[in-house]
């Protein structure tokens, strides 16, 4: 058990049955009145962010994630394998897990599987991940980096925004958590 006195930004507590890491808080004494903690949580499991209040000096259940290196391998059914590189365990991620993951989410991607205990809680992706550009309008002499946008659509499948002078067979970098087109770092390589 920790209390509000506790509180710093990325610790993750259990609360209603939900797993939520602290974004921010801030302690307000007010002039009349109890002091109080008004924080921002986000949940670990789905990314939804919500506030919250609490008391100052008012108890909460903190939990301690674990973090384990491994490697996305394959789908199975409605699951998804993912081996640990160091042991070799393989382990069944449910889809729902990784609902607005799974545009990024490519064979041997390494990702960071969290655990409470022996509680499967989460899937956190690389920040960047490098995807083939699969259909894309030509683009055309003259065409700059700043010139503007087009839809372009990557190898797992999402649509993003990319430049004009992007073509298809491009390898683009994408930042996941925002899903935007980062920069373009190559070609595809022949026979893949």
């Amino acid at each position: 058990m920790a209390t509000t006195a506790d509180f710093r930004n990325g610790m993750t507590l259990r609360v209603d049955g939900d797993i939520l890491e602290i974004v921010e808080f801030l302690h307000v004494k007010p002039g009349k009145g109890g002091a109080f903690v008004r924080s921002k949580l986000k949940n670990v499991r789905t990314g939804a962010v919500t506030e919250k209040t609490y008391r100052a000096g008012e108890k909460v259940t903190e939990v301690r994630l674990e973090r384990r290196s491994m490697e996305y391998i394959y789908k199975d059914g409605d699951s998804y394998v993912f081996m640990d590189k160091g042991t070799f365990e393989q382990i069944l991620v449910p889809e729902d897990y990784l609902k607005d993951k799974l545009s990024f989410l490519k064979e041997g991607t390494l990702t960071t599987v969290l655990y409470a205990g022996e509680e499967l809680v989460g899937v956190i992706l690389p920040t960047f991940c490098d995807l083939v550009v699969t259909t894309t309008d030509p683009g055309l002499k003259g065409d700059t980096a700043s010139g503007g946008s087009k839809p372009a659509t990557l190898e797992t499948g999402p649509v993003i925004a990319v430049p004009l002078f992007v073509n298809e067979g491009d390898v683009v970098r994408v930042d996941t958590r925002t899903k935007e087109y980062v920069e373009r770092v190559g070609k595809q390589e022949k026979g893949k």
